[in-house]
């Protein structure tokens, strides 16, 4: 009998849905680490494309000197990258997707991971969440929970910030962005535009 119960307590091999379980988180980083390699890929592209030199672009990336030479001389090959506006007034899906995404992180940060969307800022950070219609219009609902739950601590930048993102998306442009720089790069930096402009420094 003791032979049986040891037998029921360690199971030769897993379930299916316990390995299900198991890997899902690491393949969630793994796919986001993909998804960095790829983003940072495509900035180095702009950085070439503003003239930056390659010692100033391997100190910003953490890359080495080789590496990013490399890709230097990739991008070189390829027309030149056409330029990328950073003004905040722009009204492509992407963009105003990286906005919102913004302005979530800093509601996030504000209050110490506390806030509503907090749960979403941190899954989109690891790849758990990817930006859809569905995942955006979720994100949109707890930003606005949180703009109205905490309106008394939230300076008014951010709740206008709110609205103009929320009409840009419920009202799509007919315009379309003047670069051919990924949705995710776009987001990318939308997002640390509209975050730097909420603390003041742009």
């Amino acid at each position: 009998m003791a032979g049986e119960e040891g037998a029921r307590r360690n199971p030769v091999t897993l379930t299916e849905e316990q390995a299900r379980r198991m890997l899902a988180e690491v393949n969630d980083v793994i796919r986001a680490g993909e998804e960095m390699r790829a983003l940072r890929a495509e900035m180095i592209k702009i950085f070439v494309g503003y003239g930056w030199t390659q010692d100033k672009i391997a100190r910003l990336t953490d890359m080495s000197q080789p590496a990013v030479s490399k890709q230097v001389t990739k991008y070189a090959l390829d027309d030149p990258p056409s330029p990328v506006e950073l003004s905040l007034d722009q009204h492509d899906a992407p963009w105003l997707e990286g906005r919102l995404w913004g302005l979530a992180e800093e509601i996030s940060e504000t209050f110490d991971g506390t806030a509503r969307c907090t749960r979403h800022v941190n899954a989109v950070a690891r790849g758990r969440k990817r930006f859809t219609p569905q995942s955006v219009d979720e994100l949109r609902r707890l930003v606005e929970e949180d703009l109205r739950l905490r309106r008394a601590e939230l300076p008014g930048g951010y709740r206008e910030a709110y609205d103009e993102i929320s009409r840009g998306l419920d009202v799509p442009s007919k315009a379309v962005a003047t670069t051919t720089a990924p949705a995710s790069v776009r987001r990318a930096l939308a997002c640390r535009i509209q975050r730097d402009r909420l603390r003041g420094d742009a």
